[in-house]
């Protein structure tokens, strides 16, 4: 069967998208997922993302990693696939849809996205790092020099040693530039590799910088190797409300996989 897809990239964090409203696209087949992201042997991607019907919003993403299974949620996937549901019609300036942790509200800012996550209440903060879940869990650990950092290699040894093992973690590698911005290098789980870029990972790393008193701004300009993002974040006594991570999507080419 032939399936029309489209690519997108969100400041180089890439996605293949599968308009899926007919639900003919065989969601459990892992492995065709896999092979379609496969730098390799396929389209080349670091998550797959299937848009889908549902009652209670505009639309539902589904969203996969890179090693053909189901995910949690994606800040830079959410972007791309708002901006493609967009073109199928889907959308309007405001957005509502639907995804792994629940519906998300999104609206366009001139040429870029602006999607809302969910208030984030509590964290563990140690002495080395700051662990938090944004729709995805993240360790977020500060360093002088994060150009110097062997993300992919001290990345792996973070996701998958204690305490998270099997099920795993994002890391994410964050420098201060000064009081409104920051540098952060992400190693994704599911990718098992640093991407350029990590929408849930750059949101996680700008509460951390305020959480750990780095900061006390409130909108942090996020440098990442594939671009630049913005989060803004409202602070009270419970936790973080009014989370807003914005940025560009793209659209970099579309095509038709033909699934054997």
């Amino acid at each position: 069967m032939l399936f029309p897809f489209v690519k997108y990239h969100g400041t180089g964090n890439d996605f293949v998208l599968i308009d899926n409203r007919a639900q003919q696209f065989p969601i459990d087949n892992h492995q065709a997922i896999a092979q379609i992201c496969h730098r390799n042997f396929g389209i080349g991607a670091d998550g797959f993302i299937l848009i889908e019907t549902t009652d209670n919003a505009d639309f539902y993403m589904r969203y996969y990693n890179s090693d053909g299974h189901e995910g949690s949620l994606c800040g830079n996937g959410s972007r791309c696939a708002v901006q493609y549901a967009k073109k199928l019609g889907l959308a309007a300036d405001n957005v509502l849809f639907g995804a792994a942790d629940g519906v998300h509200q999104a609206s366009f800012v001139g040429a870029e996205v602006a999607l809302s996550l969910h208030p984030i209440i509590q964290w563990d903060d140690h002495k080395t790092h700051i662990f938090m879940d944004t729709g995805s869990p993240h360790h977020v650990l500060f360093v002088d020099d994060v150009v110097a950092e062997d993300v992919s290699i001290r990345g792996a040894a973070i996701a998958h040693g204690a305490p998270y093992f099997a099920k795993g973690t994002n890391v994410n590698f964050v420098q201060q530039l000064d009081e409104t911005s920051i540098h952060v290098r992400t190693y994704e789980r599911g990718v098992e590799a640093e991407t350029l870029s990590c929408g849930t990972g750059v949101t996680a790393a700008a509460l951390a910088t305020h959480i750990s008193k780095r900061t006390k701004a409130t909108e942090l300009a996020i440098v990442t190797n594939g671009g630049r993002l913005k989060v803004s974040f409202t602070p009270t006594e419970r936790g973080y409300v009014h989370i807003v991570l914005q940025g560009p999507a793209e659209m970099v080419f579309k095509g038709n996989w033909e699934l054997t």
